[in-house]
């Protein structure tokens, strides 16, 4: 029997690091077509990866996080 493997965008800790993302975007008081600017993204780009309809790649976590003022490691369970 073959074992299925699962998503990692349905795992509780990829959850958790996009409640983070959401909430350091709100924190910063920037919205998505901001940051999807700033990123050279279009907003529903953006909408995907905080929707767990995308996953975030670890160069733009780094992005993100400068550009939200946080630590790497805030976003991080």
């Amino acid at each position: 029997m073959k074992k299925q493997k699962i998503k990692t965008i349905y795992d509780p800790k990829y959850e958790y690091i996009i409640s983070k993302l959401k909430k350091a975007r709100k924190d910063a008081g920037f919205k998505q077509e901001y940051v999807a600017d700033k990123i050279g993204k279009y907003a529903s780009y953006l909408s995907k990866i905080e929707n767990g309809d995308r996953r975030v790649d670890i160069l733009e976590l780094i992005e993100l996080a400068k550009l939200y003022d946080k630590d790497i490691t805030f976003f991080v369970p």
